[in-house]
């Protein structure tokens, strides 16, 4: 029988393409396997395979623990018991005691069968990870083998096979069998189940890629690409820049008579394609984004990320696009949020805002209207920048002397430092108190959470019902049932 393991492992390793070593430790393990099923015990035993001659050799193993960890007594023994057969042996060794091995039958043979095909599968999906763990991010070609509720497998050759869920699918893509098919690999699969590789023809990389298929620019480095955004299937958007003036971008992304971007967009079933050239200033970006809407006026709000555009009314379906979709991939590829109104309801809101401004100043100032609305017109929004900006800024504006530009900012100063006392004193106010802090089952973070929402001693937590304690925090029904009956302990205990 020892030939025969010989010429299985030999066959096996030519047919599969894998290594002998594989298939060995598929046999030393399948031979295990029947050896534990022979003697009906769930006891350790390795099997060793002198790979020169096929002969084997069997060996029983117990496992060195302490009285704890003793549960196996097939295969474990207690640090006691096996250094009275041996004083050097300690915690964790290996005591291997040989034993008849069993015939290389049939049995042995069917089990040797099924793990061996087992540890074959298993070989050849490592191998394939391997080939494909550093191309994520690429776009790789194949054969449509079926279409099943939406996902789509692909035959990429060599008994490699590909998914397109149908979440990284386009929508609507009418796909046959035998149709060749291009993705992006999203994600190499190392579980033992499921398909391998994931692609993906709905993601915005995807987009990226196809054009550095088709524009050699962009592999020159003359050409970069920013960003893109897409509604697969229907609209994208995608920003190009080139630092080389000589170089049109969108031209050359375009290509001639549109052969470029058409070649992109026939892959992509169709999908219609703004090419965008990317500006650092994120107001000229949005404009470009925008595209082909015509906008009239733009204000930029760095501190949320906003950009409120203007368009004439007429104009205001085409700027925001059917289903939103036009100011949704506009904010998505500049990573700002665009906010498209007409120019009347610009104004408005402007002029809002600007009142908005006015009654601060009137008030934290003590100045009249007047001047609180000059200090608007001249671009002033914030008692920080009266307070803090350079003092010529303030001498520009028409009327204003250095006695009224000292006084003005003195003002702001006080306003700006009473905030902040009023600031610390709410902040101290908000702390727990110490009856809170030590209810058996609060922490830091819980009890600051629920003094910052006016809970700041242990009655106050008590007074709560249980679902009202699980609305302002992330407790679960039975946590927030037991932290109010611990807060109403004391209760109890006074009566």
């Amino acid at each position: 029988m020892s030939k025969e393991i010989l010429y299985v492992a030999e066959a096996l390793s030519n047919e599969k393409n894998v290594s002998k070593e594989v298939i060995y430790e598929a046999i030393e393990l399948a031979l295990a396997t029947a050896t534990r099923k022979k003697h009906r015990k769930d006891m350790d035993v390795k099997v060793i395979i002198d790979t020169e001659t096929g002969n084997y050799r069997s060996f029983r193993r117990w496992e060195v623990v302490t009285d704890e960890d003793f549960e196996f007594e097939d295969k474990q023994i207690t640090l006691e018991d096996a250094q009275a057969e041996d004083p050097e042996l300690d915690i964790g060794d290996i005591i291997e005691e040989e034993m008849e091995s069993i015939e290389f039958g049939r049995i042995a043979a069917q089990t040797a069968k099924q793990v061996i095909l087992q540890k074959v599968r298993e070989a050849e999906r490592m191998q394939v990870v391997e080939r494909f763990e550093d191309r994520v991010g690429e776009v790789l070609n194949g054969v449509v083998k079926r279409a099943d509720r939406g996902h789509i497998f692909l035959d990429l050759g060599n008994k490699v096979e590909a998914i397109i869920p149908r979440n990284h699918g386009i929508p609507r893509e009418m796909v046959r069998r035998g149709d060749r098919l291009r993705g992006m690999l999203l994600e190499v699969n190392t579980e033992s189940r499921g398909p391998l590789l994931t692609l993906s023809r709905g993601a915005p990389e995807f987009l990226v890629e196809l054009f550095k298929v088709e524009v050699p620019e962009i592999d020159q480095k003359l050409i970069e690409i920013k960003g893109a955004a897409r509604d697969p299937g229907f609209r994208a958007k995608i920003a190009v820049f080139s630092s080389d003036s000589k170089l049109d971008p969108i031209g050359a992304c375009v290509g001639m008579r549109g052969s470029r971007v058409m070649s992109v967009s026939n892959e992509l079933g169709g999908e219609r394609i703004d090419i965008i050239l990317w500006d650092e200033d994120p107001a000229v970006f949005a404009i470009n984004a925008m595209a082909p809407a015509e906008i009239e006026s733009i204000v930029v709000d760095e501190d949320r990320r906003s950009i409120d555009v203007a368009v004439a009314e007429d104009k205001l379906s085409q700027a925001i696009g059917r289903g939103g979709q036009n100011v949704r991939l506009a904010s998505e590829l500049t990573g700002w949020n665009i906010n498209v109104m007409t120019a009347e309801e610009a104004s408005n809101k402007n002029q809002e805002e600007a009142m908005k401004f006015v009654e601060v100043f009137m008030e934290k100032l003590d100045i009249d209207e007047d001047m609180s609305v000059l200090l608007v017109q001249e671009g002033f929004s914030s008692i920080d920048e009266i307070a803090y900006v350079d003092e010529n800024e303030l001498l520009s504006v028409e009327g204003f002397d250095e006695d009224i530009v000292g006084e003005l900012r003195q003002r702001a100063r006080d306003a700006l430092l009473t905030q902040l006392i009023l600031a610390e004193e709410k902040l101290e106010e908000s702390k727990p108190a110490d009856d809170l802090l030590q209810l058996q089952g609060m922490n830091d973070k819980l009890a600051f959470g629920l003094a910052a929402k006016e809970i700041v001693t242990r009655d106050d937590l008590a007074d709560l019902a249980t679902d009202e304690l699980m609305e302002i925090t992330d407790l679960t029904e039975e946590q927030a049932s037991v932290l109010i009956m611990e807060a109403r302990k004391h209760w109890f205990e006074e009566e």
